[in-house]
Formats: structure tokens, C-alpha cells, sequence
């Protein structure tokens, strides 16, 4: 059997079974170099990994289960401690499933209300919360999606001037190519990523976090830009947050951004932020009315 510091990493292998094959827990401990011993007590105290019940009361695992406890020895090798690479191991198989933030932030944060706004809301909101990081000097993590390559295009010179300030920055587009030394530093989405449908504003530092997660309705051919209907959450939960900012980074890791593999390292490893005060709260609240009203929208550029 395979030791603790044999075990291979969080990476499939040719021989690793299926999503589909069922295991017992002696062939999952023989496969992760762990003993079912120690698998049953992550279960009964992290819930984790969560096997399939047969009938009969038996514990069952997958492919799945096999990748996760070998991401959890990975994250352990590099410092994490075992609740946190627990963590990071679920958000990773939130994106494997998924693909999706806004589906993954759902399934971690099934309290948080959604909400259908248009498109130009969504700009009004994007906008407070990027120019409240800036007013309140927050060093931070920013990372967003823009779907097409034009639309950051469009924004460009802004989030460069955002870049300026934050502690590391990401965008994310159906750019021809990974730039990672750019700033911000560009991550390609391929063309059958579900992120091409999703806009997104995540900012975390350790004064103010806000985070901005939607998806596209399909059926909209031959609506106006502005009008176009998106479902909506936003969250000034640190908790929440954080997931949004660390699910985010691991798909772009994932598709191979090395800038993305240092957001998440560090991401990893710090602490996550408090929660907003009710007082940056309200002023992003303040600030998205005021673009709203389509005064201060017309003076800039659409997204």
C-alpha cells in the first residue's frame, strides 16, 4: 500500500477509475495511500469524502471521490491545514462538475437570493463596486469575466487603472491567449467554457469585499445590448467572497493561467476577508442607484 507521502497528486491517472465505477472504501484507501480508518474519520468529521449507501448501508466511491482525497494530500503537502484543503478540494469539484462560478456559488450558498437584472444594471453594480475599492484605497484581489474579448476591449484602460492599485488582477474573456505578465493579466476562455455566459466582479481585500455573479438567459436574439436579461447574485459576505474568488481561480488555473495558479496560491493560504460594513455596503448600494439613473452610464463607454 501506497504511504501519505507516496500518494500521487490531485491529477488523473490512465489506470483511475471511473466516475461511474463504485469502490469500497479498502479500494479507495488502497488507490490514495490512506487507510479506511482515517477516510472514515474525515467523513464523520468533515463530512467528506461523502460516499454513495448501497442499499444495504455499505459505503460506495467513484473517480471523483479518488481525485478529491488525492487534491486534499496535495493541498496538505503544500501547508494547508486539513479543513482547508477539505475546502479547497469541494470548491475544485464544484468547477470539474460544473464549470460554472455562478452554479458552484449556488450550490455552496443555497441561501443567497438571485435576482433578474438587465444587462445595464449589471454595468451600474460592476462599476460601484470597482470605484468603491478605489475610493476606499483597498489593495486587493480583483477578477471579472467579460465574456468577449471586446467588451474588455471597451474597458480596458479602466481596469488597467484598477490594476495599478489592487494586489493582483485577472480578466477573463474569449481572448486568442493566456497573458499572464499583462496587468491585468489576461486568462483565454475556450469556446465551450459556461464562464463565455457568466459576468462576473469579484473583489476581496481586507477592507471591502463584494462579489458579483451572473449568468445569461438563453433566447434573447434581438434584444438591445442594455436590455439583455441576466440571473443575478451579489454577496458582501466574506464568506461568500471568498468562494466566488477561489472557484474563479481554479477554473482559470485549470485552463492553464499561471497568474491564475499564484491568485490561488495565495488565496489558499490567506485568510478569509470580513465581511463589508454596512457603510461600504450602503455606498455601493448609493453609487449603483446614481449610474442607474443613466446620467453617469452615458458619460462612459458600455461594457
Amino acid at each position: 500500500m501506497l504511504t501519505v507521502m507516496d500518494a500521487p497528486a490531485a491529477v488523473g491517472h490512465a489506470t483511475d477509475p471511473s466516475d461511474e465505477t463504485l469502490m469500497t472504501i479498502g479500494e479507495l484507501a488502497e488507490l490514495t495511500g490512506l487507510s479506511p480508518e482515517l477516510l472514515r474519520t474525515w467523513e464523520t468529521r468533515f463530512g467528506f469524502p461523502r460516499p454513495t449507501r448501497l442499499p444495504s448501508g455499505h459505503r460506495r466511491y467513484t473517480g471523483a471521490d479518488v481525485r478529491g482525497v488525492r487534491h486534499v494530500l496535495q493541498e496538505r503537502d503544500r501547508g494547508l491545514r486539513l479543513e482547508q484543503a477539505i475546502d479547497s478540494a469541494r470548491r475544485a469539484e464544484d468547477v470539474t462538475e460544473n464549470g460554472s462560478v455562478y452554479a458552484a456559488l449556488s450550490r455552496r450558498h443555497p441561501g443567497l437570493a438571485s435576482y433578474t437584472l438587465t444587462k445595464r444594471t449589471l454595468l451600474a453594480l460592476s462599476w460601484a463596486i470597482e470605484d468603491e475599492s478605489t475610493a476606499l484605497g483597498a489593495r486587493g484581489l480583483l477578477i471579472g469575466t467579460f465574456q468577449k474579448g471586446r467588451y474588455f476591449g471597451q474597458s480596458r484602460s479602466r481596469w488597467e487603472e484598477l490594476s495599478r492599485t489592487a494586489h493582483a488582477t485577472l480578466a477573463m474573456a474569449d481572448f486568442p491567449q493566456h497573458e499572464d505578465a499583462s496587468s491585468p493579466a489576461r486568462v483565454a476562455l475556450p469556446e465551450d467554457s459556461p464562464l463565455l455566459r457568466e459576468w462576473m466582479v469579484v473583489h476581496e481585500s481586507s477592507g471591502f469585499a463584494a462579489a458579483l455573479v451572473a449568468w445569461e438567459l438563453p433566447g434573447q436574439t434581438g434584444l438591445p445590448e442594455p436590455e439583455r436579461h441576466f440571473e443575478a447574485l451579489w454577496s458582501v459576505d466574506g464568506r461568500v467572497v471568498r468562494d466566488a474568488a477561489v472557484v474563479a481561480a481554479q477554473a482559470a488555473a485549470a485552463l492553464g493561467s499561471r497568474a491564475a495558479v499564484d491568485v490561488l496560491r495565495h488565496l489558499e493560504e490567506a485568510p478569509a476577508p470580513p465581511s463589508t460594513s454596512l457603510v461600504a455596503a450602503n455606498a455601493v448600494f448609493n453609487r449603483m442607484v446614481a449610474y442607474t439613473d443613466g446620467t453617469t452610464l452615458r458619460g462612459r463607454r458600455p461594457r
